[in-house]
């Protein structure tokens, strides 16, 4: 039996649970004293086996009654039986996240640069959507999946800690990203699927034209929500011997933008830590998973069996008291 599922509409006749123990010291050390005690000679032993049997009943008979009004205020005070059911739904959203990991992904505009500044928001955005099934593509000259959609997101985040420049063949094939993320949501039956692309350069090579992409991706309806990652101008790019160079940042937004807008998307351009963390803060509102919940709440009285027990116990005790206790005349 569940104790914290019980409540009591009338909780302060509970109060009168104290007044019973109080009458059960009154019955035993104040009547005792009071009461008549009448010896017969010549009973014989079986007389006295009679008289304490008879004793022990008298000495019962209070708590019989004290038991009996403990019940009876219990019943007052309307004990209640909560009974509570909650069916949660869900209707997530397939992402794929695209990463560039070229070589230029290690300028350090962004601290301490741009691939571990686009891992770590990447990471935080995939842990504060449990009910989604995310994936992780990334692209440089060519494009591999690393990991399809799915929910085991503890896998997910070790993968995206993974990721380094240089896994790849150096280049920036966006097409070729693009084109791999819409491969892997075209056959997803959820309502909502949504690709969220991170690069830094301008499309160089690849397959598959980043407009072609598109156009699948249109055509499937998946949403687009193109990054460019990096700040105006000029930005230090380490160089081997430990030193580095100032190269000039090259991303191209026209392209970004028309991909977002022909698929419902967005484009967003980070130039910083704080701004792309806000980026993937304002992708997650506007990509919101739609949970339903469905409460249901009872409650069902629960003083009848209460007061059906103090009254048989009071039938009891009158039923010894008046019958087995009696004294003999």
């Amino acid at each position: 039996m569940n104790l914290e599922a019980y409540t009591f509409a009338n909780r302060e006749f509970l109060w009168l649970l104290i007044a019973v123990p109080c009458l059960l010291a009154y019955e035993y050390l104040y009547r005792e004293k009071t009461r008549a005690v009448l010896i017969l000679p010549g009973v014989g032993a079986l007389a006295g086996k009679v008289s304490s049997i008879r004793t022990v009943i008298l000495r019962l008979l209070p708590v019989l009654r004290a038991f009996a009004l403990s019940l009876m205020i219990i019943a007052l005070a309307r004990p209640q039986n909560s009974f509570s059911n909650e069916s949660i739904s869900t209707e997530g959203i397939d992402i794929i996240s695209v990463i560039d990991v070229s070589t230029s992904m290690l300028a350090q505009d962004f601290r301490p640069n741009r691939i571990e500044a686009a891992k770590d928001v990447a990471s935080d955005f995939v842990q504060a959507r449990p009910n989604d099934h995310i994936g992780l593509v990334i692209f440089a000259g060519e494009s591999f999946t690393l990991c399809p959609a799915t929910t085991d997101h503890a896998v997910l985040q070790n993968l995206i800690h993974d990721i380094e420049p240089g896994q790849l063949e150096d280049g920036t094939a966006i097409g070729m990203g693009l084109g791999t993320a819409v491969d892997r949501l075209r056959s997803s039956d959820a309502k909502s699927r949504v690709i969220i692309l991170l690069t830094d350069g301008v499309n160089n090579t690849g397959v598959i034209d980043p407009v072609t992409a598109t156009d699948i991706a249109v055509k499937y309806g998946i949403r687009v929500y193109c990054i460019g990652v990096g700040t105006y101008g000029m930005a230090p790019y380490p160089m081997p011997g430990g030193f580095t160079q100032q190269m000039e940042v090259e991303i191209d937004e026209p392209l970004m933008k028309k991909i977002s807008l022909a698929t419902g998307g967005r484009y967003f351009r980070a130039t910083d830590n704080s701004s792309l963390r806000r980026i993937y803060n304002e992708i997650d509102k506007l990509e919101k998973t739609r949970v339903e919940v469905s409460s249901f709440h009872h409650k069902s009285e629960e003083f009848y069996w209460l007061a059906l027990a103090a009254c048989a116990i009071l039938l009891l005790e009158l039923l010894l008291r008046y019958t087995l206790s009696r004294s003999l005349s």
